[in-house]
């Protein structure tokens, strides 16, 4: 643990003139603080502790020593006794910011985290200037997996200081963590629901499988033909596979309420060369909302091919030299058309944070929201989120996404998920806003810590989602350079080794990662897969179990369904039906349906063996369905990158 020290030299000039008979005293404790300071000022904390202990014998009543004596203690990485010590601090005087903070620091580092936040609440109100203390109370809310807490903590740290990597970071992480817990929560709990289908279209887009998530975004519209921008969403799915009638249609049968549409007419009329006309509806967009333009211009130059790209430029610069185009509006087009469009700042002063003296105007917000008015949508419901209704805060949610406002979306949906933990609106807009809100603060960590361990780590992993591996496995070695103890890049690599196939290396790597950190659920884990695929059953056992007590929620199904190959290969069938049977939401090909059909037949469950083979065939032809768009789709990509 990174700390820094300071000794409270002030107790020097606290020592009372000594009387007859005290001198010797007196100079004693005087000559155990200067020993103290020398020690520490070398990093000698063993000797330092030992003096701050013989003063401590000498005047008890003093807090700042065992405060010193604490911080010696929590150098040396002995942080039950550092406990103590900076408790008969805060006995002794309340209102010390060190004791505090660091009592809520080695709180949380010895899993207690629960115990840290009064301390660390404490710390923040006596010292609210230092962002120690908030980025140690977000520390302690993410361990106990309040995530909305954390980050509104880690956002207060880069408030004091916009240069603190380490709460960039953090912040992203706690972002990253409430859009999988959220997301987990809508696809296992949830999958049927129009919601979780509409966040799986958006993800397959992102990918560039983009007949996929038309298959997708139309199961949509079939769910729910009226739910928000589905249409306008689809649309952009057909551009993007150069089928304007078909998205024309879509954006035309866009009602009101999305302002999407309208943007992908723009994108038709660029693509028909119609420039001119594009302007024209574009700054009607701006001035309805700069922030809504910002926030998707990306989706206007998508894949726009350089000829249209050159043209609607050579457009757009005549067009702001006569004074057609405000300057902004200029600046942000430009951006767009060169692939790098403007920033957008969620930490920005936000509508909650502004006084617009406005508050519970609902009307008038749906009414701007439907109007494309999104940034005075969410101006109409500025005011404390806290009394808001579940309606507004809803309303509040998204029209504050819609205008790139991702930190008040993000506000508005904690607050309602924290109400309703079953409202799956709010979980939709909270993976939205809660992903953009990750992206930019791992930005900001990157541009501040350019050669990090842990900037290498996010772009392996964004490597590794993408499939391209070697190049993954590239930045977890860098990662793993810097910081050859740490077993985060090794288990980055080692997953990247066993998606390519590379099991050999795969296991050499992670069981390196193992003998730093044995009881690592998600290494033991991989570990445990790895094994399973070589036909190691009894060692796999041993490492699924392991991984069992501590594994993430939405990893479970998969690890049950492993545990189960594991039992029914080492002749254990009843174990092995209870087991397949927890992990039968992770069977995505019918693989899971058809051995545990087999399981059941063995044991004369025909009822339910037919059931389960029943059950496998459908999962198999709807495999066989998604393989076929996803040849298609991954046929488009190559085509697309033939010159």
């Amino acid at each position: 643990m990174k700390v820094c020290f300071t000794l409270l030299l002030f107790i020097l000039l606290a020592i009372p003139e000594p009387g007859y008979g005290q001198q010797d005293r007196a100079s004693e404790f005087v000559s155990l603080l200067t020993a103290a300071q020398q020690a520490q000022a070398r990093n000698d904390y063993a000797t330092a502790e030992g003096a701050y202990k013989a003063a401590v014998n000498l005047r008890s009543d003093m807090p700042e020593l065992w405060a010193n004596l604490g911080l010696m203690q929590n150098a040396l990485g002995r942080y039950s006794e550092a406990i103590e010590s900076f408790h008969r601090a805060t006995q002794l005087n309340p209102a010390l910011y060190v004791p505090n903070l660091f009592l809520g620091i080695d709180y949380t580092y010895i899993n207690r985290a629960r115990e840290a936040i009064p301390f660390l609440v404490k710390a923040e109100r006596i010292n609210p200037r230092d962002p120690q203390a908030p980025l140690s109370l977000g520390q302690a809310y993410s361990a106990l997996k309040n995530f909305a807490a954390a980050k509104a903590a880690f956002r207060r740290a880069i408030a004091l200081d916009e240069k603190n990597s380490s709460a960039w970071f953090a912040f992203g992480v706690a972002a990253l963590d409430e859009v999988e817990a959220d997301g987990w929560k809508l696809s296992s709990e949830n999958a049927n629901s129009v919601w979780a289908k509409a966040l799986f279209a958006e993800s397959l887009q992102e990918q560039l499988r983009f007949k996929e998530a038309a298959s997708q975004e139309q199961a949509v519209i079939a769910l729910d033909p009226h739910f928000a921008c589905a249409h306008s969403r689809l649309g952009f799915l057909y551009i993007a596979q150069q089928q304007d009638t078909a998205a024309l249609s879509e954006f035309t049968a866009e009602l009101q309420g999305c302002a999407l549409a309208a943007l992908g007419r723009v994108r038709l009329h660029i693509d028909a060369g119609e420039n001119k006309e594009a302007l024209a509806e574009l700054r009607t967009l701006w001035n309805r909302d700069p922030g809504f333009f910002r926030s998707h211009a990306s989706l206007l130059t998508n894949g726009l091919d350089a000829e249209r790209s050159t043209t609607f430029s050579a457009v757009l610069n005549g067009e702001n030299g006569a004074g057609a185009v405000g300057s902004d509006l200029y600046s942000a087009l430009s951006a767009a058309v060169q692939g790098s469009p403007l920033p957008v700042d969620p930490f920005a002063l936000s509508a909650a944070d502004k006084n617009f003296g406005i508050q519970g105007k609902s009307y008038a917000a749906e009414v701007d929201a439907r109007d494309g008015r999104y940034g005075q949508c969410a101006a109409d419901l500025a005011g404390s989120v806290g009394g808001k209704s579940d309606h507004d805060l809803l309303l509040l949610a998204s029209c504050a996404f819609m205008t790139g406002d991702y930190n008040l979306s993000a506000t508005s949906s904690d607050l309602l998920t924290s109400r309703s933990p079953e409202e799956l609106a709010a979980l939709y807009w909270s993976v939205k806003a809660n992903k953009e809100l990750a992206s930019v603060a791992f930005v900001r960590f990157e541009q501040l810590e350019p050669d990090s361990e842990q900037t290498h780590l996010l772009v392996g992993d964004m490597y590794r989602q993408r499939q391209r591996y070697e190049q993954a496995e590239s930045e977890y070695r860098m990662a793993s350079a810097l910081a050859p103890q740490d077993p985060a890049p090794l288990f980055g690599l080692a997953s990247a080794y066993a998606h390519d196939s590379n099991l050999d290396q795969a296991l050499d790597t992670a069981k390196r990662a193992l003998g730093m950190s044995p009881t690592e659920p998600d290494l033991n884990l991989l570990v445990g897969e790895i094994l399973v695929s070589r036909r190691e059953w009894i060692p796999a056992e041993d490492h699924l179990k392991r991984a069992l007590g501590g594994a993430k929620p939405q990893m479970l199904p998969h690890l049950h369904a492993l545990l189960g190959q594991v039992y029914e290969q080492t002749g254990r069938v009843q174990e092995a039906i209870s087991e397949l049977e927890l992990g039968l939401t992770s069977d995505e090909d019918g693989s899971l349906h058809y051995q545990l059909a087999r399981l059941y037949s063995s044991i004369g469950n025909k009822a339910a063996a037919q059931e389960a083979f029943r059950q496998s065939k459908l999962l198999e032809q709807k495999r066989r369905e998604r393989a076929v768009i996803a040849v298609q789709d991954s046929s488009d990509v190559m085509q697309n990158d033939i010159p």
